[in-house]
């Protein structure tokens, strides 16, 4: 087992009870560093976004599910490999990597995140760091654009067929509607988001924006293929698409749509298949201007994300 030399403890962003996340989220500068098994890596982590899984396993809103803290925040990390397991082939140490470390969102997700400096996972679910982009910018990607690509996947999104889709400003919506356009070839994508963010919307390949505080999509006279619901307006999500049509929800399980709601299961495939597009610059990441937040700032960085205002991602950066 090849390593680079690594301390025995590491600073890291704890909670050791379910709560606010101001009033349980501690800063431990002696947490032990996580051992790995024979497929996974050690990686020391560079930078890592934030996403509402987290804070609503901090609150308690997923413990029914046994997950028992101490726990470590985070799912999405970019960093580097200090230590590669005996059955890893894919990884060698001194590799700059990226990804969502959980393979399945809920089942079992790891108590050692990524909100430290270092976090252990299998290697199945990391890939190499696009070399145009940054660890911020590759940090911010692994969850939101694999999760944006399973949902499109799964609503059979293809060539000359419309979407519309609902929070096209979050972290995910922006990467749908860039996949969309971009990966796969939709003719025409309508996206919502809030009056400051209908530029955005363009930009990302938006051909219709649609600003939610001033008109209502439901009642737009053209349905769609695909509604992508970001948001969990489902009951309006229903009157925009076609009879026919396709809905996918990453916000609740839909009523009479058993196969609409989904959670991501975690997949280097689909970053290594979406490695071309971002090294060409086709699919971008979308970071929020207030990122990012120092190590030292993670409880201002969760406060900001659980407002619900947030554009694209947020990502702290860098870790110690």
């Amino acid at each position: 087992m090849a390593a680079l030399s690594v301390p025995n403890h590491m600073k890291a962003w704890v909670y050791h009870e379910f709560g606010n996340t101001a009033d349980v989220l501690k800063l431990d500068t002696n947490y032990p560093v996580p051992e790995i098994n024979e497929n996974q890596v050690l990686v020391k982590v560079v930078a890592a976004s934030l996403n509402p899984i987290d804070y609503k396993r901090i609150h308690g809103a997923l413990k029914a599910l046994n997950y028992l803290p101490p726990s470590i925040p985070g799912y999405d990390v970019a960093g580097v490999v200090v230590k590669v397991g005996s059955e890893v082939k894919k990884f060698k140490v001194g590799d700059e990597v990226y990804g969502d470390i959980n393979h399945k969102a809920l089942d079992k997700p790891k108590n050692v995140g990524t909100l430290a400096e270092y976090t252990a996972t299998e290697d199945k679910v990391l890939a190499l760091k696009p070399k145009n982009l940054s660890f911020l910018e590759a940090a911010s990607l692994p969850l939101a654009m694999e999760t944006a690509y399973e949902g499109l996947e799964r609503a059979g999104l293809s060539a000359g067929k419309s979407i519309i889709v609902l929070g096209g400003a979050g972290g995910v919506g922006a990467h749908v509607i860039q996949l969309a356009k971009n990966v796969f070839g939709a003719s025409k994508i309508a996206a919502t988001a809030s009056t400051s963010k209908q530029d955005l919307l363009r930009s990302l390949g938006a051909d219709q924006p649609i600003d939610y505080t001033k008109e209502n999509f439901e009642d737009l006279p053209e349905k769609f293929d695909v509604v992508y619901d970001a948001v969990g307006q489902a009951d309006k999500a229903i009157k925009a698409m076609k009879e026919g049509g396709h809905l996918v929800s990453i916000a609740a399980p839909v009523a009479g749509f058993p196969d609409a709601f989904f959670l991501l299961t975690s997949d280097a495939v689909i970053l290594e298949k979406l490695n071309p597009y971002l090294e060409s610059g086709k699919v971008k990441p979308i970071i929020d201007p207030k990122s990012p937040f120092p190590f030292s700032d993670t409880l201002e960085a969760f406060a900001y994300l659980e407002t619900s205002r947030a554009t694209g991602k947020i990502v702290v950066y860098p870790i110690p």
